[in-house]
């Protein structure tokens, strides 16, 4: 008896568990690309895994009273770090992942 699903979708349903760790995925692919991406999982689709490779900065003036993020939502970017929300993230499709590294849980 099958249940239906094929083996990508358990892959990535394996990963969505992991949504917010740190992991490691070496891809198919050369270069410095081949040798791993390491960084929190921040999304899963049944195409990529979003990984943040490197955190956003912090708030460049956390107790002032003006909020320097609305410059950048009016497209006036004051400085370079007032839209540097997330951080340096990567794509990564899913079909391109040789190997899946987590701590185990």
């Amino acid at each position: 008896m099958t249940s239906g699903f094929s083996g990508n979708e358990f892959f990535i349903n394996h990963i969505r568990k992991f949504i917010g760790e740190t992991v490691t995925i070496f891809t198919t692919s050369g270069g410095e690309s081949g040798s791993g991406f390491t960084g929190v999982v921040l999304a899963v689709n049944c195409d990529f895994v979003r990984l943040v490779i490197q955190r956003g900065s912090a708030p460049s003036n956390p107790l002032g009273m003006r909020n320097n993020n609305d410059e950048c939502n009016n497209g006036r970017k004051k400085d370079r770090d007032c839209c540097n929300r997330v951080g340096a993230v990567v794509d990564i499709p899913i079909d391109r992942i040789a190997s899946f590294v987590h701590n185990d849980i």
